[in-house]
């Protein structure tokens, strides 16, 4: 392993870079006489006559667009036999001088830079296609070896930069790999060593992916993994990879980790691995990382379910069918993701044998036996190090079992939770009571959660969908509890800012049942639950009204608080009736418990204008503003009402003409819920933060609401 050190400190030399060329405009003289009279031909005043071409360096040759006087033939890379620069007195101007079998050719460039590129680029494609053919037949693997050493040093040593620099000899060593596969793990683990050097700043083609995917198979307690392969994952995940353009990448990254688990430290170098990719500060400096860890692992868990429906009715895959493979026998064998444990015992003939009988099956086998493909077992242990991966970024170390370790990865948890939001899995491992249990952890961390942009990402992504919170509420799929899982989602969905009576509505009509249950049983958040659909008329079922009292009767904690509403609902009415100002102004520096305060005094019906502005009152006062029947003008300027507020404003106050949102954190969230209010006439968003997208939908909103005017 000490050669993957040997090459680094050769990368950096100093010196004049430059460009590779693959064309270009220069002046040609061919002089047909031997070597031994070129230094008389070249002081000669009477110069050769010399042609424009416009060159172009093949993989092969040397040849011109315009095939006519000195270059009417292309000019093969085997015929060079020396190739200098001409700097000696009395030599023509920057040239480059090509000998071959019974002549030179001299390339007379316009500079001293442009000869020296013209120089370094032919020099390149002659010794890379002298190794493409000293590699296309190989006879000796020692001296294979010595040649793709050579090769990879002359790519770290070369002046020229470009990407097909470093990636060339890639692609030479991994057609040469293709096409000699009954290589020993020695020879194996010799020509990645050898070509490590190269890794550190490209990419791995595709051919080479597989033959590294072989070697995390093969052998994954092999020290290459470790030294050569972890900087090259690692640079795979940092950087804006499309695994749809790129799928051995991702297939390589996935053998990686699952080789990782399989030494003996197992989880414990997963964990690691995945802390040295997220750095040991609070915050990933890679933002890449975190959706190219999770495209792995939902890539390799998704293809696990897939290959297991595929076995079970021979039908084509999506892939497949994307592709056009229609026909049966077009169809090749899936290729093996090593998911699956092997078992020692061999299964019966009505059992799916797993994959690692599979690697040793031919075509012919697959074909005669398509059922013989993959074992129905998705659940296997082998699932394990990927959900691990995909649960290490929640910061926390799944064990099989829900006990956090860490928080070391806070800053992932929002990012990821926007990634599984729509549900990325297929629907037979949300139906697999194994996949969805140890899942369950993940959600469990997302309702544990005190950041909205983390708990939101429970509720669907759009209408009609369901969501986190409908699979793991009770008669959802992937419930396997009582409810516990469901009351805490709707505790930290109502604490935030989801009081509102479109989510009371949704579980009056969907989760009623269950809510009455866990109620029943003392749980206080689906108490308050049953409390806010009495207060706030969301059942209209009286026969439901009196079971859902009835309900809150039977608890301690359920007659407490129905008795505090019936308290509220009496001095609501209090509230409510028809009497008292019609304008009512706070004093600056008022806070949310001062007007709670004031309203509790006497009665508000007829209070049609309040200002609180330049007070502090939060959007925990609009709890008390909702009971304002008569309210068309309030004023919030500059106070900290937020997008809460907003929100539970938009619900209750039907009669809100006017409102000043004027310097208050209000955010476009919260501001699009405004455009549920019919009666809102005037809107005033000075210094707000306010997008331009969201004033264009509340234009198209004052258009059809007749908005008398919206400032911004």
């Amino acid at each position: 392993l000490g050669l993957v050190h040997s090459h680094r400190g050769r990368v950096g030399s100093s010196g004049m870079r430059y460009k590779l060329l693959h064309e270009g405009d220069i002046q040609v003289c061919v002089v047909k006489h031997p070597r031994t009279f070129l230094s008389k031909i070249l002081t000669s005043k009477f110069l050769r006559r010399w042609e424009p071409h416009h060159l172009t360096l093949t993989d092969s040759s040397l040849t011109s667009a315009t095939p006519t006087g000195y270059m009417e033939t292309p000019l093969s890379y085997s015929a060079i036999e020396d190739l200098q620069l001409l700097s000696w007195d009395n030599a023509p101007k920057y040239c480059v001088q090509l000998s071959f079998p019974g002549g030179t050719v001299l390339l007379q460039a316009a500079n001293s830079y442009l000869r020296d590129q013209w120089f370094h680029s032919l020099q390149w494609k002659k010794k890379i296609y002298k190794y493409r053919k000293v590699l296309n037949n190989p006879s000796r693997w020692d001296v294979v070896l010595k040649e793709i050493r050579a090769l990879v040093d002359m790519a770290l040593t070369s002046p020229l930069q470009d990407e097909s620099i470093h990636q060339a000899p890639l692609h030479i060593i991994s057609t040469l790999l293709a096409e000699n596969s009954n290589l020993s793990t020695q020879d194996h683990e010799n020509i990645i060593v050898a070509i490590a050097p190269l890794l550190e700043n490209n990419h791995p083609p595709p051919d080479l992916c597989e033959f590294f995917c072989k070697h995390c198979r093969e052998r994954p307690r092999s020290m290459v993994v470790i030294e050569v392969f972890t900087p090259v994952v690692q640079r795979i995940l940092k950087h804006n990879m499309d695994f749809g353009k790129c799928p051995r990448l991702r297939l390589f990254t996935q053998e990686y980790i699952l080789a990782l688990n399989e030494l003996n430290a197992g989880m414990e170098v997963v964990k690691k691995f995945v802390h040295s990719m997220h750095g040991p500060t609070g915050q990933c400096p890679h933002p890449r990382v975190l959706p190219n860890l999770v495209a792995v692992c939902l890539a390799a868990i998704y293809s696990c379910y897939e290959e297991f429906i595929n076995s079970r009715d021979n039908s084509p895959s999506l892939k497949e069918i994307r592709n056009g493979c229609q026909q049966q026998n077009d169809r090749k064998p899936p290729m093996p993701l090593r998911l699956l444990r092997p078992e020692p015992p061999t299964p019966p003939p009505a059992t799916l044998l797993p994959l690692s009988v599979l690697r040793h099956l031919s075509s012919a086998h697959v074909a005669a036996a398509p059922h013989l493909l993959f074992s129905p077992r998705p659940d296997s242990p082998r699932l394990r190090p990927l959900l691990f991966v995909l649960t290490m970024t929640l910061s926390f170390f799944l064990s099989f079992s829900p006990s956090p370790v860490r928080s070391d990865y806070d800053d992932w948890r929002p990012a990821l939770a926007s990634l599984l939001q729509p549900i990325p899995f297929p629907k037979e491992a949300l139906a697999h009571a194994k996949f969805t249990k140890e899942l369950k952890y993940v959600i469990q961390r997302f309702a544990e959660d005190p950041r909205q942009e983390v708990h939101s990402c429970l509720l669907s992504v759009r209408s009609g969908k369901d969501g986190w919170f409908q699979l793991y509420s009770p008669g959802g799929v992937a419930c396997d509890d009582d409810g516990e899982l469901f009351a805490s989602m709707v505790h930290i969905l109502m604490g935030s800012c989801y009081k509102t009576k479109k989510f009371l509505l949704s579980l009056a009509e969907n989760k009623l049942g269950p809510c009455m249950l866990l109620a029943l049983r003392g749980n206080q958040t689906m108490v308050e639950i049953l409390c806010l659909m009495l207060e706030y008329n969301i059942i209209d079922n009286k026969d439901t009204q009196l079971q859902i009292i009835s309900t809150l009767e039977s608890t301690q904690v359920g007659l407490r608080m129905y008795e505090q509403l019936c308290d509220r609902q009496r001095e609501l009415k209090e509230l409510q009736r028809k009497g008292g100002p019609t304008r009512l102004t706070l004093p600056s520096k008022s806070t949310d418990a001062d007007l709670a305060r004031l309203l509790s005094s006497g009665s508000f019906g007829n209070l049609e204008n309040l200002s609180l502005a330049f007070t502090n009152v939060t959007s925990a006062c609009a709890e008390q503003l909702i009971k304002l029947p008569s309210l068309k003008q309030l004023n919030l300027w500059s106070t900290q009402f937020g997008d809460a507020g907003l929100r539970l404003l938009s619900e209750h106050l039907a009669c809100l003409q006017v409102l000043n949102l004027c310097e208050t954190p209000v955010t476009d969230a919260g501001l699009l819920a405004l455009s549920s209010m019919k009666s809102l006439c005037s809107l005033n968003m000075n210094s707000t933060k306010l997008t331009a997208d969201t004033y264009e939908d509340l234009k198209v909103t004052d258009r059809k609401h007749y908005f008398n005017s919206i400032h911004v």
